[in-house]
């Protein structure tokens, strides 16, 4: 299987959000529909939406598998045990998992497969990958090849930045990039509630948050200096912008963020646990 220019056939299991995201991404990278394969255990109507847009949509396991090399696992993480068995009795020695559930280590993944020596990457890529912005890190089980890393490279850097990581690592990933477009939208949700409340127009608002929240991270990425010297630059002794940071200081907005992470980095590891725990034939109780 190729990497770099070729674009391997994909074969979707799962038809969420993310699901949706990563289509949006992969075919703005250059995947055509139909290349792109996925099924769904449920909600018929995900799939026909999915149909309509010209992806091969199907309900048959062994249709999907047998016209892909890559399948890439995007049910919830309780239905991973189904899914893997489903999977399973179509499983060619091939075929390479690209497991993005949070939480499920490779391990499992490996057990669930019930094949000799299944070749999984584990990878948390984020919603931003539908406008090619995702901030992705992948693992490698106990059989990927050095080419099943380059293939995932591939696939998840088509969708933003993607940076290989121990396994011990994807959960702090998960808390970070994983969940943390969620923070990121919980802020603008403020931002534009706190220009409401000082006056701005709503259809001034939104915009101007957006635009701002859009620019600061773009110029955060492309400008050397850290965050702290960037804030800085714009924070005059006296100033409009020093008065509002000492606010978020003394609201405690350092400890906010770290509580966050810690705990969704925390929901992760018990995620993990549970998994690590069970054997193939268990379900572990639902959340």
């Amino acid at each position: 299987m190729g990497v770099g220019a070729v674009r391997p056939a994909l074969g979707l299991v799962g038809a969420g959000s993310l699901a949706r995201a990563l289509v949006d991404g992969w075919l703005a990278a250059g995947w055509t529909p139909g290349q792109l394969w996925v099924t769904n255990r449920s909600d018929g109507e995900r799939l026909r939406q999915m149909g309509d847009a010209g992806l091969r949509a199907t309900r048959d396991r062994s249709e999907l598998l047998a016209a892909v090399d890559v399948v890439v696992l995007l049910c919830k993480p309780d239905a991973a045990k189904e899914a893997l068995g489903q999977l399973a009795a179509h499983w060619q020695p091939r075929h390479l998992l690209l497991s993005c559930l949070a939480g499920v280590p490779t391990a499992f993944l490996e057990q669930g497969l019930c094949v000799p020596e299944p070749r999984v990457v584990r990878a948390m890529p984020n919603i931003a990958a539908a406008v090619r912005g995702s901030a992705t890190a992948f693992t490698p089980g106990r059989h990927a090849r050095p080419a099943d890393l380059e293939v995932a490279a591939t696939l998840l850097g088509a969708m933003g930045d993607a940076w290989p990581v121990a396994e011990e690592a994807m959960d702090a990933v998960t808390a970070v990039a994983g969940s943390g477009p969620a923070y990121v939208f919980r802020f603008l949700e403020a931002l534009e509630r706190a220009a409401l409340a000082v006056g701005l127009p709503g259809e001034l608002a939104r915009p101007l948050a957006l635009r701002t929240v859009e620019g600061a991270a773009r110029l955060a990425w492309h400008d050397p200096r850290p965050p702290a010297e960037l804030r800085a630059a714009v924070s005059s002794p006296g100033g409009t912008t020093l008065a509002g940071l000492t606010a978020l200081d003394e609201g405690g907005l350092d400890g906010m963020v770290r509580e966050a992470v810690a705990r969704a980095r925390a929901r992760g590891a018990e995620m993990g646990k549970r998994w690590a725990g069970a054997a193939p034939s268990e379900r572990p109780p639902q959340s």
